[in-house]
């Protein structure tokens, strides 16, 4: 196994908005907007927050009807909670569909997150994943053109994350001695290892301006012909 492979993740350990917008993690420019805005953009998490982020989970793609006595209900099963908060609009009080819940446990965290992702809560399937605002370094919000997921009429998808996961990048194998060698190559290769397979070529042009090669063979052989040379070459009999 190669180093590439013991250290390749699909999952993002630092937010790099470059990366991130890569399907396989490997783009160096950015190419949209969102992605020029979120690499100039200086996010700070809001350090007032006194909920612990390694104990609490963002709950996504909620339902607009979705209320804090029914996200509870969901969780509640796997341990105690310490807070549920369904985000809203300032003005209007609306749902922003997202939500966060706080555990007491940090296993009952865990357990929770991996038993419910994906489940089906008043008609919508429920995104879950840890929070990243305060656990993983480099962090922009969607708001500032990061964040993970998206849609794809959107143009700006996120990867590397529990909603989508990075692709394996492919490998070009470049290393010369796996590359086909041409005919050439191989006859120079096999003559280093065995000089007496491969004798000398004479060249000689004939009267009709040809190039001809023909081989001098010092010892003939059952298994082996001799090439003849070209008449232009034959000593004259006198």
């Amino acid at each position: 196994m190669s180093k590439f492979d013991q250290s390749w993740s699909p999952y993002a350990k630092v937010y790099d908005p470059i990366r991130v917008g890569s399907i396989d993690g490997t783009h160096t420019d950015p190419h949209d907007n969102g992605i020029i805005r979120a690499c100039n953009a200086s996010y700070h998490p809001n350090r007032l927050l006194k909920n612990n982020s390694e104990r609490t989970l963002f709950i996504g793609r909620l339902d607009k009807d979705v209320m804090e006595k029914d996200l509870e209900n969901l969780f509640s099963k796997y341990g105690t909670l310490e807070n549920v908060t369904v985000v809203r609009d300032i003005v209007t009080g609306f749902s922003k569909r997202y939500a966060f819940v706080e555990f007491r446990s940090r296993h009952d965290c865990h357990l929770a997150k991996s038993k419910e992702q994906k489940t089906i809560l008043k008609g919508k399937e429920i995104l879950v994943d840890f929070e990243c605002q305060n656990t993983l370094p480099g962090w922009i919000p969607r708001r500032l053109g990061g964040g993970f997921g998206g849609k794809k009429e959107s143009g700006q998808l996120r990867f590397g994350c529990v909603d989508r996961p990075w692709k394996r990048p492919i490998q070009v194998v470049s290393h010369y001695s796996r590359m086909p060698k041409s005919d050439t190559e191989q006859r120079n290769a096999e003559f280093e290892r065995d000089p007496q397979r491969f004798p000398p070529r004479i060249s000689s042009h004939t009267k009709g301006g040809r190039k001809e090669h023909y081989s001098l063979h010092t010892k003939r052989t059952r298994n082996e012909k001799s090439c003849t040379p070209p008449r232009s070459l034959k000593r004259r009999r006198t």
